[in-house]
């Protein structure tokens, strides 16, 4: 038996919060600031695991050499407070370990952290034509020009009921708000047939679109000093550490490979003890993500650390599709 089902109760409380929220933000009770640079705002109904954070990098990869992007995130578990720039010499407790992730993989992109999106955005759209709100679905106080919103094969929003019954921020109505919906973490051989059908179950708006995308893999891990073929892990055994919301298809993937590994899972953003850190120091070869490497690398002084980076791939040939709607959506064309 599910024992969150006992919590329906306290489900329906939160969802009648949620929902006159929602509704004063809609009636303009409550005010949604609009901007006259575009807002790409990332998010999801469910808490953690739908890919936010490979999506944010396929919008910046997209979208870097020809405007001038920038990053807005909250900084989860940071510890610090207010506005603040990621530099590339940031330290994951500083500023998080997503925004330290963006700004080292693209140098070349403004990445910030604050937990008022408003501030944030008057802070950056001096420096930036572009921003990425990473996770702000729910922050209603910005009026976004383009929502991107996520959800998971396996665990879709239609499927679940709000917190803290289920996973769910809001009610499975806030969809509607969506100028996107991508249904991520797809199985590589899942039949168009069987997403078909999902689209048949979402309904979708008038003005919205639904695309389709998998997890994937790099070819390569990357350590401290080095970056070797994914190969090299075939015949060795190795730790697998994992501090993220759903480690399942990381995991699924490794033992596809027929990789030999035990698997060590911390809670989602998880800020690893002296003595967890301790204990993974003696383990002889570890392989983390990259979100995760960014938290261990520091007081991790161990040479066999090595990170799989992952991306966000377009099923059935949609990319082109969803490019052209995201570089419609910043033109305003």
């Amino acid at each position: 038996m599910n024992f969150r089902k006992l919590l329906f109760p306290f489900s329906i409380v939160y969802d009648g919060v949620t929902s006159l929220r929602n509704f004063a933000y809609e009636k303009g009770w409550k005010e949604s600031k609009a901007y006259d640079l575009p807002i790409l705002c990332v998010g999801n109904l469910s808490v953690g695991g739908t890919g936010k954070s490979p999506m944010v990098e396929y919008l910046i990869r997209l979208l870097k050499d020809d405007y001038k992007v920038a990053v807005l995130s909250r900084g989860y578990k940071r510890q610090t407070k207010g506005y603040k720039e990621v530099f590339f010499e940031s330290t994951a407790s500083e500023v998080g370990d997503e925004p330290l992730q963006f700004k080292q993989k693209f140098p070349e992109v403004t990445v910030a952290v604050c937990a008022n999106r408003q501030e944030g955005i008057e802070q950056l759209r001096t420096v930036a034509e572009v921003i990425i709100l990473d996770d702000a679905f729910q922050h209603r106080k910005v009026k976004p020009s383009f929502s991107i919103v996520l959800t998971p094969y396996e665990d879709l929003f239609l499927d679940d009921l709000v917190l803290p019954a289920g996973n769910l921020r809001e009610s499975k109505r806030g969809m509607k708000r969506a100028d996107v919906i991508i249904i991520t973490k797809c199985p590589s051989n899942v039949s168009y047939a069987s997403l078909q059908e999902l689209q048949l179950r979402i309904n979708l708006e008038p003005h919205q679109q639904l695309f389709f995308a998998k997890i994937g893999y790099d070819d390569q891990i990357y350590g401290k000093t080095e970056t070797l073929p994914l190969t090299y892990l075939k015949d060795k055994p190795f730790t697998l550490v994992t501090g993220i919301a759903n480690p399942k298809p990381f995991v699924s993937f490794l033992q596809f490979k027929d990789f030999n590994f035990t698997h060590k899972k911390f809670p989602d953003h998880h800020d690893f003890s002296t003595s967890e850190i301790a204990d993974l120091q003696q383990e002889e070869l570890i392989l983390t993500t990259e979100k995760d490497y960014m938290r261990l690398h520091p007081g991790l002084d161990k040479f066999a650390l090595y990170y799989l980076p992952i991306k966000t791939v377009m099923l059935y040939e949609q990319e082109s599709i969803f490019n052209a709607r995201v570089r419609q959506a910043v033109t305003g064309l």
